[in-house]
């Protein structure tokens, strides 16, 4: 797999340098004069309203319907928000999906896994004023799931808590037995309260990344549309196989999320183009477009769907929530 995703950068890196010798008009990664795609990702329509609506690959892009409301919550779906390289939307892509599948009625709890805190800061969570985070959760027996949850502005959306009381788990997980479960021991109360558990990883494959991968239904993989995030997706993709081989037979990929796309780039469109070509339909059909809204949304401390509902990077979430549970890949 490593060679695959070596051999399609190769390939990438001397296409991408072949157009941007060229002359024309909207080569290499300078601006195109055309208009952008939507930040859904797709060209939209065709030349006339008959023709097929497509997305960034030219697949049939599917109409996601609104999720029907639930009787009830539980047993929740655990997925990981997993990529070994930092900067490529895991994050925020983790509060706004959380936010998105909150509107349809789902229970979401998110579980902040990186040691820098992000995700707490991104629902309205200061991580220098905890007095309990997932770190006590892990590493003391008599803290439970209660002690540490908070809830958020968000209706339906619930946050475990990180702070840099988290990095010393890395270690300290090291001497512990079945070292590897230990995340999954500690979500098994949430289970039944909740309809989805996102974890936001941290930017590596260590230990606390492999407890996420353990405890986890599936895995979300955030790629940004750049050459040298591509070329880590398949040693992540064998990280997956081993814990599914050794540690959990049920871990499956849900799908690969394009991030920061950019339409008018040659770039952007040939790393989605090369991801479909390695990996099929385990691209997903949303992709989320590069804006300045992720951003300020993030300052303001709310997912974009509350700080700006009606822009297109709302939309995005909104239609990768309905795409994930189309696919069965959330409740």
């Amino acid at each position: 797999m490593t060679q695959v995703s070596e051999g399609l950068g190769s390939d990438m890196m001397t296409q991408t340098t072949t157009s941007d010798a060229s002359p024309t008009a909207g080569s290499g990664s300078r601006p195109s004069t055309g208009a952008p795609a939507p930040l859904l990702g797709g060209p939209g329509a065709g030349d006339g309203p008959d023709q097929p609506r497509t997305d960034v690959v030219g697949r049939p892009l599917p109409d996601f319907p609104e999720p029907p409301p639930l009787a009830s919550h539980g047993p929740a779906r655990i997925v990981a928000m997993c990529n070994q390289k930092g900067g490529v939307g895991k994050t925020t892509t983790t509060i706004n999906l959380g936010a998105a599948l909150a509107e349809y009625g789902r229970r979401v709890l998110l579980v902040d896994f990186d040691p820098q805190g992000a995700a707490s800061v991104g629902v309205g969570v200061n991580p220098h004023d905890l007095d309990m985070s997932v770190y006590n959760l892990l590493m003391e027996r008599d803290v439970t799931l209660d002690d540490v949850l908070q809830s958020t502005a968000i209706d339906g959306l619930d946050v475990l808590p990180a702070n840099i009381d988290l990095s010393a788990a890395e270690v300290q997980l090291v001497g512990e037995v079945a070292r590897e479960s230990v995340l999954a021991r500690a979500l098994r109360p949430a289970l039944d309260d909740y309809d989805v558990i996102l974890v936001d990883c941290q930017p590596s494959l260590g230990l606390l990344t492999v407890n996420a991968l353990t405890a986890a239904h599936g895995v979300l993989i955030p790629l940004e549309c750049e050459f040298f995030a591509l070329r880590g997706v398949a040693l992540l993709v064998e990280t997956i196989e081993k814990v599914r081989d050794r540690l959990n037979p049920e871990l499956e990929v849900d799908g690969i999320l394009p991030t920061m796309y950019d339409s008018r780039t040659l770039h952007s469109r040939e790393v989605v183009a090369r991801v479909h070509e390695a990996f099929g339909d385990t691209l997903l059909h949303t992709v989320i477009g590069r804006t300045v809204k992720f951003p300020d949304a993030s300052v303001a401390a709310e997912p974009i769907t509350n700080y700006a509902p009606a822009h297109a990077g709302a939309a995005a979430y909104r239609q990768l929530a309905r795409e994930l549970v189309a696919r069965g890949d959330s409740a």
